[in-house]
């Protein structure tokens, strides 16, 4: 299974979008990989959403670009807000439940 997930950094007010097959282990590589990055730039890092998007890494990429080419700031709040449903080419997009401590 595949995921985009959406991080934040409160430090530098930024998202990011990317795509992982375990996207808790991607946060602590982000937060913590000694490469320098523009992820490095801006630690820490907190996961904001988590979307399952099936089991094709290249649908995964595909979802993620669309994202990123968006260069919206607006549709990524919308994607974190627990309330907003996603559609047209998001459509396939499934949020995963926040699970705490």
């Amino acid at each position: 299974m595949y995921y985009i997930y959406i991080l934040y950094s409160e430090s530098a007010d930024l998202y990011y979008v990317g795509y992982s097959d375990d996207p808790h282990r991607r946060l602590v590589e982000h937060n913590n990989k000694a490469i320098y990055s523009f992820t490095a730039k801006h630690r820490p890092w907190i996961i904001k959403a988590i979307f399952s998007c099936g089991d094709s890494e290249g649908e995964a990429i595909k979802l993620e670009r669309f994202i990123k080419k968006q260069k919206s700031r607006v549709m990524i709040e919308k994607l974190i807000d627990p309330s907003f449903i996603p559609d047209g080419v998001l459509a396939q997009l499934v949020r995963v439940p926040h699970v705490r401590d």
